[in-house]
């Protein structure tokens, strides 16, 4: 036998086993974290539907997607939990804005966006507009 041979082996066998092992972990974190869902915990199902969690029986998840609207999936239907979103509250003394950078910040914003427009004339009245047809038609000119 060549040992050229058992070295590819053995290799191939080295990347399977640490292949299966992490698949292994990954189906270990998502079935505790399946066992773990209680009432109120915001979930995507693995279609993509979002809701919370109102009920939990055996193997049964009963999700909210809109107020008044429940449905019923299987425990190994729903793919992750949705953290909720915290808004950023950073509240601004407004004694710390200085009104030149406002004005300085606002004129370079308008700068910069109109010197990529494309002059648009448009009228401010009707009377460029040609005259209605009395058949009721559209004009096809």
């Amino acid at each position: 036998m060549d040992p050229s041979f058992l070295v590819i082996l053995a290799v191939a066998l080295g990347a399977l086993w640490l292949m299966s092992n992490r698949t292994r972990k990954q189906q270990r974190a998502a079935s505790e974290f399946r066992n773990n869902l209680v009432a109120g915990d915001e979930v995507m199902t693995a279609s993509g539907l979002l809701g919370t969690v109102v009920d939990v029986e055996d193997d049964v998840i009963t999700l909210e997607s809109a107020p008044g609207t429940h449905t019923r999936w299987i425990r190994a239907a729903i793919a992750k939990k949705i953290e909720p979103t915290v808004e950023d509250s950073t509240d601004v003394d407004d004694s710390e804005i200085d009104d030149d950078e406002v004005h300085d910040a606002v004129a370079d914003a308008d700068r910069t966006g109109r010197a990529n427009d494309d002059v648009i004339d448009v009228p401010d009245d009707l009377s460029s507009l040609p005259p209605a047809r009395k058949d009721g038609e559209p004009d096809t000119k």
